[in-house]
């Protein structure tokens, strides 16, 4: 699957900033923010979970809408029409969070690090964990320790089909 990466709009910082404010009151925390202007109205998503990194609910996400449309209002940010949606980040394919680390324990992963001489490489392998110092992965059935100061990201791969 390939992942296009769009340019953000110009206020995605403004509104994250607003909406950062707006959750720590409701003790939530703004995990992403996306304008999407191909829509008709533009839609603003902003992403959230609670701020101890539990799963929001269906019923949190309704109740930071209203406080947050209000703020977004007053910011007068906006001159169009738009609709904001308001959810949980769900399960995406790159790992961040300390949970995603204990959640996908034993998933294909894999790990992109930086080399000594600027260029990027991928490890793949079998999720093992992460500590302070590095991330282990299972290749091949040998544990294999890339330093955590390395690695630019660790994302979710599909198993391959076959040897």
């Amino acid at each position: 699957m390939t992942r296009h990466t769009a340019l953000p709009h110009p206020l995605t910082t403004d509104l994250e900033q607003l909406a950062c404010q707006v959750a720590e009151a409701a003790a939530l925390k703004v995990v992403g923010v996306q304008i999407h202007t191909h829509r008709i109205p533009m839609t603003v998503q902003v992403l959230v979970r609670r701020a101890d990194d539990s799963d929001v609910s269906l019923d949190d996400c309704a109740a930071f809408s209203g406080p947050l449309g209000e703020a977004v209002e007053a910011a007068a940010l906006l001159e169009t029409p738009y609709v904001l949606e308001v959810s949980s980040p769900g399960i995406g394919e790159e790992l961040s969070s300390d949970r995603d680390f204990t959640s996908f324990r034993s998933f294909p992963v894999a790990v992109h690090r930086l080399a000594a001489d600027g260029s990027e490489t991928i490890q793949e392998g079998l999720l093992l964990g992460r500590d302070a110092e590095a991330i282990q992965l299972n290749v091949r059935g040998r544990i294999l320790r890339l330093r955590r100061q390395e690695v630019v990201r660790v994302r979710l791969v599909s198993p391959r089909d076959g040897p």
